[in-house]
C-alpha cells in the first residue's frame, strides 16, 4: 500500500522499542572500513565526543556518504537520524539492523520522540541539522536538533564534514578510493537555556546556537584542511 492508501510510513510509525541498540557495534565497524580504508579520512577533535552520557552530534551535509563516514568517524555507538527514503528494500534493512532512525521529513514527530528515547538512555544521537545536502555552510539549521536539545538537557557537538563533496562535484558524488575526506569534531556546548524552559522560545534560541556553533566549527575546519565546500547546493 501507498502512503495515500493510509499505510504508515517508517518515518511516522517508528517507536523506541523498533530501535535495535546492538546495531550500531557492527554497522559501526563497517564505518570505520568505509571511513579509514575506502577513504582516507583525517578525525580531528575526537576528544571532544564524551566517552558516556548522553550527546547530540551535529553535522553539516553535502555529499551522500557522510552518513557512513561519520558513523565510523566517531568515538563511540551512534543513533543516527536519516530520512525515510533510505529505509527500502535491501538498504533499509540493513539501516533497521544497523540501529539508525527514519524519519519523514514532513513530520518528524516520532523520529524525534525516538531519539529523545535514546537520549535517556545516555546514548549518542546524530543529527544532520541543514536538513538535506546541500553546500554544508550551515546558513539555515532545523529546529529538531535544538528541540532534542531543550528536551534532552544533552550538550551539541559540532561536527564538520570535508571532502565528500568538493567544488565541482555533483550533488550525487561519491568520492574515488582513497579520497582524502576530514572529519572535524568541535567541543561541546550547552544550546538550552534552562531559563527559557521547555517551550517555543527556548527551541528558537537553542536553534540559533547550534547553527552559529556549527557554521563557526565549519569554516575553522575548512581553514585547518584547507578542504573547501562545494560551490552550490546544487
Amino acid at each position: 500500500m501507498s502512503r495515500a492508501a493510509g499505510k504508515p510510513t517508517p518515518g511516522q510509525s517508528i517507536r523506541p522499542e523498533d530501535i535495535r541498540r546492538w546495531g550500531t557495534a557492527w554497522s559501526r565497524r563497517v564505518g570505520q572500513f568505509l571511513a579509514r580504508i575506502v577513504w582516507n579520512t583525517t578525525i580531528i577533535g575526537a576528544e571532544n565526543i564524551p566517552a558516556t552520557g548522553r550527546i547530540i552530534v551535529a553535522a553539516n551535509h553535502t555529499g551522500i556518504i557522510d552518513g557512513p563516514v561519520l558513523h565510523g568517524a566517531l568515538p563511540r555507538r551512534s543513533h543516527f537520524i536519516i530520512k525515510e527514503e533510505a529505509f527500502s528494500g535491501f538498504i533499509g534493512i540493513l539501516m533497521r539492523g544497523a540501529g539508525q532512525i527514519p524519519v519523514d521529513r514532513k513530520s518528524g514527530r516520532a523520529a524525534l520522540t525516538t531519539a529523545l528515547a535514546l537520549l535517556n538512555e545516555d546514548r549518542l544521537v546524530g543529527v544532520f541539522p541543514e536538513g538535506t545536502r546541500g553546500r554544508g555552510d550551515v546558513t539555515d539549521a532545523k529546529a529538531g536538533v535544538a528541540w532534542l536539545a531543550v528536551r534532552a538537557q544533552a550538550p551539541v557537538v559540532p561536527v564538520a564534514i570535508l571532502g565528500t563533496r568538493r567544488p565541482g562535484d555533483k550533488r550525487g558524488h561519491v568520492p574515488g578510493f582513497r579520497a582524502r575526506l576530514a572529519v572535524v569534531i568541535g567541543e561541546p556546548f550547552i544550546a538550552a537555556d534552562p531559563a527559557l524552559g521547555t517551550g517555543r522560545a527556548a527551541v528558537t534560541a537553542a536553534v540559533e546556537q547550534v547553527r552559529t556553533h556549527m557554521a563557526d566549527n565549519v569554516a575553522a575546519a575548512i581553514a585547518r584542511t584547507g578542504i573547501d565546500l562545494p560551490e552550490s547546493a546544487e
